[in-house]
């Protein structure tokens, strides 16, 4: 039996037990890590530069690559570190640091697909009203509203999961504080005061998915009615990088959480967390400049930018 208010810190499940694969863990962490900096980083970057791309699909893509290099920053360095390091430990303010902008990050970008649904809706059901409906100041405000809406989530999951008494120890089995894991190790008696904050994540989360499902068939009726099969190929390619990016995001985060315990281990919930976690931010960028030319050709410009060295990228962009 312990007391939460007597342990400092948390002690984390490490992807390895040998120092060899230690050290191959921190390797293609870091690989990883690079990647997702990178693409993100390009697309933030062409966004921000080019002003061909000042409309509020890119402002909203622009919002999801900033959350995404937050979530994937959150959990994968200090999961090297312990790697590099050979340890396991994180301090206890730490880990509830990590929890609160975890669930931030995770429920705002949500919040931000559901809006990114609203603009495709709107841009392919009712183009004519798409200016007056989606001006500067009211994506600005629905952009500020999911970030919003993900720190009062945050602080109100963060704040009841660590009031809760830690009576199993302080050993957590996942590579980085999740609050499923961290209730393993809370008093059985003090599960039911954690229950309204899910109910109300439950009930945030089931909102947005009818929203984006109605959005969609909405979306797919409209397209279907297009006589020009150049306006379909033109809508579709539009639409579908966003829609593959929600189904990686609901289907990694479903798995997770809504798995069956019959078939739960500290080996899959490892796995499942890298799906998640890690997977998602990574590949959003590629997702996202696949099919997009306007994207793609922006970003060809970043790059040559960059290998010129020149510092004359405001005029650059402009031609």
């Amino acid at each position: 039996m312990s007391n939460s208010s007597s342990i400092s810190e948390f002690l984390l499940l490490p992807f390895a037990d040998t120092r060899e694969l230690q050290l191959l863990h921190f390797a293609l962490s870091l690989g990883i890590y690079l990647a997702a900096l990178l693409g993100n980083g390009l697309i933030l970057t062409a966004i921000a530069c080019d002003r061909h791309l000042h409309t509020p699909m890119y402002f909203f893509l622009l919002n999801l690559a900033l959350l995404d290099l937050g979530c994937i920053s959150t959990t994968l360095p200090k999961a090297m570190a312990n790697s590099l390091w050979d340890t396991r430990a994180i301090s206890y303010s730490g880990c509830a640091a990590q929890v609160f902008a975890f669930v931030f990050l995770i429920s705002a970008e949500f919040f931000l697909l559901t809006v990114m649904s609203y603009d495709r809706y709107i841009a392919i059901c009712k183009p004519l009203h798409y200016g007056s409906l989606l001006g500067s100041r009211a994506c600005a405000q629905m952009a500020s509203a999911a970030w919003g809406s993900g720190v009062l989530y945050a602080v109100l999951h963060t704040a009841n999961t660590f009031s809760l008494p830690l009576c199993q120890g302080n050993a957590v089995d996942q590579f980085f504080c999740e609050i499923p894991q961290i209730l393993k190790i809370s008093c059985a008696h003090s599960h039911l005061k954690s229950f309204w904050v899910v109910v109300i994540g439950v009930c945030l989360a089931s909102g947005c998915f009818v929203f984006i499902v109605f959005s969609y068939v909405q979306i797919f009726r409209a397209v279907l009615r297009m006589p020009s099969e150049q306006g379909r190929h033109k809508a579709f390619s539009t639409c579908l990088p966003h829609l593959f990016v929600v189904s990686l995001f609901i289907n990694t985060c479903f798995f997770a959480y809504l798995k069956p315990p019959s078939i739960s281990s500290p080996s899959l919930n490892l796995v499942v967390a890298v799906l998640y976690s890690v997977i998602p931010p990574t590949l959003n960028p590629l997702i996202y400049s696949m099919r997009n030319q306007e994207l793609k050709w922006a970003i060809r410009k970043v790059i040559l930018w960059l290998f010129l060295n020149s510092d004359k990228l405001p005029l650059f962009f402009q031609k």
